[in-house]
């Protein structure tokens, strides 16, 4: 076993618009992980997102992935300490959790001194996390597609076009997943669910090839507009930056608000910084009681070190 062993993951934005619960996209945003052996027990030390408010024992989610990713791995599962330098918002729709799981599941793959498998890490990832869309684009990176065969996961990694970029807008306030899913109605009308099957479909090509069709591509008629109520805000502010002609989503439940595009496809308004991309540059300022990031797209996902001491 490693002296130490060390886990960059990105953090992600599924859905995409009409992709429920398939598309993910693995963003330049990051949460650390240093995970260390030391006898028995458990020592976790947070920084960061979720400081002050996430457990510093078993419960930990990266503990509880680090350890069910030991156990199928079949090792020994030693005591250890955590070290997590967290910089993706917990409860913004930005897959922290989805994060966690990976990089835990991630370490234990370290910790065994094996090579990472990927593929094996979604479908471990989907039986704790429950759906594989985040999951996919934490451990693949890139822009994914998930599903499940039965109740495992499975996801394929596609190139984005190159130079896509994005624009997170993340609200003060928190949204909880579960709330969020508790909105959707159990049945959709077949005119809607025609409409978001050619829309992914479509979205498809405006990621990879046809950028230019990525603000008709993510039409959403499933998930959006019936969350409204749990985040109204963020839904005003993804018509705001449609109306004008900007490719705004709710990123995963929400409550952030993410723009696609890419740097060379949107001019620049007076005012703005000339040093910036011009799609940046294209897109306003973050409202107040909001935090702006200028993201690009993580092409490799969930990233492992393992070090030997001498």
């Amino acid at each position: 076993m490693p002296d130490q062993v060390r886990v960059r993951v990105p953090a992600t934005s599924a859905n995409l618009g009409p992709g429920f619960d398939t598309f993910g996209l693995a963003l330049t945003l990051y949460d650390d992980l240093v995970v260390t052996p030391a006898g028995s027990g458990v020592t976790v030390e947070v920084t960061g997102s979720g400081e002050g408010e996430v457990p510093l024992d078993e419960s930990h989610l990266v503990v509880r992935s680090i350890r069910a990713g030991l156990e199928a791995l079949g090792v020994p599962v030693p005591g250890f300490t955590l070290r997590c330098e967290n910089r993706i918002p917990h409860g913004r729709g930005l897959g922290s959790s989805s994060a966690a799981i990976v990089g835990g599941l991630a370490a234990a793959y370290g910790l065994a001194g094996v090579p990472v498998d990927r593929d094996r890490i979604v479908v471990l990832a989907n039986e704790i996390e429950g759906h594989p869309d985040n999951v996919a684009a934490a451990a693949l990176g890139g822009f994914t597609i998930a599903w499940t065969e039965g109740d495992v996961g499975r996801a394929i990694r596609l190139d984005p076009v190159d130079g896509l970029a994005a624009v997170a807008y993340v609200p003060d306030n928190r949204v909880l997943t579960k709330e969020a899913r508790g909105l959707l109605p159990g049945v959709v009308s077949h005119i809607d669910a025609s409409a978001n099957a050619g829309k992914a479909a479509l979205l498809v090509a405006a990621m990879t090839t046809r950028p230019e069709l990525l603000l008709i591509a993510t039409e959403d008629r499933l998930h959006q507009e019936y969350r409204e109520p749990a985040m109204p805000e963020s839904l005003a502010l993804v018509h705001k930056l449609r109306g004008s002609g900007l490719a705004a989503i709710v990123s995963g439940a929400g409550p952030t608000v993410a723009v696609l595009g890419r740097p060379d496809e949107t001019s620049a308004p007076a005012g703005k910084a000339a040093g910036q991309p011009a799609f940046f540059r294209g897109t306003p300022d973050a409202p107040d009681g909001w935090t702006r990031y200028d993201l690009g797209i993580d092409p490799v996902g969930v990233q492992v070190w393992s070090m030997e001491s001498g």
